[in-house]
């Protein structure tokens, strides 16, 4: 978003549901149809036993059932906002919304700087930041002794 020289909000207060939940940032101006963005994060266990059968059936099924879940737990942002949920599955799967998100972050930010390799980098730095989690996850799993 910064490099796209977009402001942005996170956690905003205003958008707080009656349970306590927020969408994990919001844009300050319009995004889109003069509504701001708000985006909620989300990554999925792939092998998770919740989710293997699905995964294993179809490429992308715990980030297809999580942007669903995310879209249907903001929807009382659409009167105000453009939600878009981003769901990311450990094995590296996205979500399409997340990969059009990513995609129109790039597309801005070449406006900014002229390069059009920014989309690239922000897949890149995303898929980075993925793999380290994933790493520090997997060393977890091992027991002392």
């Amino acid at each position: 978003m910064k490099k796209a020289k977009i402001s942005l909000v996170k956690k905003a207060v205003g958008l707080l549901r009656q349970d306590g939940k927020r969408p994990d940032g919001t844009t300050i101006l319009p995004w889109s149809r003069g509504k701001p963005l708000a985006w909620d994060v989300t990554v999925q266990d792939t092998y998770a036993d919740a989710h293997v059968s699905n995964t294993a059936m179809e490429t992308g099924a715990a980030a297809s059932l999580a942007a669903t879940n995310k879209t249907n737990k903001y929807s009382q942002l659409s009167a105000t906002h453009i939600f878009s949920p981003v769901a990311i599955e450990t094995a590296g799967t996205w979500h399409h919304q997340a990969v059009e998100l990513v995609q129109e972050l790039g597309r801005r930010a070449t406006i900014i700087t002229g390069d059009f390799r920014e989309t690239t980098y922000r897949f890149q730095q995303l898929s980075v930041a993925l793999q380290k989690e994933n790493a520090v996850l997997f060393q977890n799993t091992f027991t002392a002794g």
